[in-house]
């Protein structure tokens, strides 16, 4: 469980966190309830380190509607979310309190780089500080997934699995730590290949493929055996294993995706060039694999000692904008007044 302490509230009812984006090695693709963002199946991430979400929340009795601010602009799209994810924290509390919430990032946003994961787990656990709900981590990780799937894995730091659950009201679905980020401290190189938001979101991404293609029985039937595969391989540190599983599940759902319709295509050709070259190094000895979420941003995984030899090799491939370094990071947490300005 997070053991960071809690947050300083400031004010009545105000707080702010932090909390950091993952990535999936096994993939969440396709939701059994939308309205509760119940997946149908379940998936094992890495929490990273040096992208993250900042965001204050301050309920105000005397506001007449929830004011939001990403990135330092106003989103009615965003804005409607975000009320509807408070609208969980408040009817917990027992208040109608709207609120004044900023969010920003240190990445680009929908993308392909979790910005939702980190954004809604963020907002959680800024909010049950500020109504001071003293919500446990499994509390706020099934909230977080009701705001944004992925989000209940941002909850938490290092490996983390989460139950795609059996119940109907999805009290079952909910992310726990698998191992911390420090017991197996891999490194990440992000590869940015575009900062534009993706054409097709997540969500209509899902819906569009479940509705069309004809590899979702076949995603779903084989996801418990990826998953025992992944489980196993990251707590026995075993990196081949966790290669070769996490790839096979990356090309698994692209190509369930693409075979949708329309087909999705979340790579450009420099997405293609970077899985390509992951996999001349590991050919070459070098202990890196490659995973890509619903986005054309690659992420290549290795063991530390190999992280400067994968970030020039990915640099050197045309179209890659930017190459960011990560290791594995905490889960959501509480921050200063200092610290959220920092």
């Amino acid at each position: 469980m997070n053991s960071e302490p809690r947050a300083v509230v400031l004010g009545e009812h105000c707080a702010m966190a932090q909390a950091q984006p993952n990535i999936a090695l096994i993939k969440y693709w396709g939701k059994r309830d939308a309205a509760l963002n119940l997946p149908v199946v379940g998936s094992i991430s890495i929490t990273l380190d040096a992208l993250w979400t900042r965001t204050r929340v301050a309920f105000e009795p005397g506001l007449e509607q929830d004011r939001v601010s990403l990135n330092g602009r106003s989103d009615a799209a965003e804005a409607k979310r975000v009320s509807a994810c408070l609208d969980l924290l408040r009817q917990r509390a027992g208040v109608n309190w709207r609120a004044a919430v900023d969010s920003r990032n240190n990445f680009p946003t929908a993308a392909g780089l979790a910005s939702s994961a980190s954004g809604f787990a963020a907002l959680i656990h800024a909010g049950d500080s500020a109504l001071r709900l003293n919500l446990s981590d499994a509390e706020k990780s099934v909230l977080a997934r009701r705001c944004s799937g992925s989000a209940a894995r941002s909850v938490f730091g290092g490996y983390v699995e989460w139950a795609h659950g059996k119940l109907a009201d999805g009290t079952d679905s909910v992310a726990s730590p698998l191992l911390e980020a420090d017991a197996w401290p891999l490194r990440v190189a992000v590869a940015i290949t575009s900062t534009a938001a993706k054409e097709v979101g997540s969500s209509e991404g899902m819906r569009r493929t479940a509705q069309t293609s004809p590899f979702q029985s076949a995603w779903i039937e084989t996801q418990e055996a990826d998953l025992a595969t992944a489980r196993a391989a990251i707590l026995a540190r075993d990196f081949a294993a966790l290669a070769a599983i996490s790839e096979y599940s990356c090309l698994k759902m692209h190509a369930l995706a693409l075979a949708a319709q329309p087909g999705l295509l979340y790579w450009n050709g420099a997405s293609v060039e970077c899985m390509r070259r992951v996999r001349a190094l590991r050919g070459q000895g070098v202990p890196v694999f490659f995973t890509v979420d619903a986005g054309p941003q690659v992420k290549a995984i290795c063991e530390p000692q190999a992280v400067e030899q994968v970030k020039a090799a990915l640099r050197d491939i045309p179209g890659v904008l930017d190459v960011v370094e990560t290791g594995l990071g905490a889960g959501a947490r509480n921050l200063t007044e200092a610290e959220y300005t920092a």
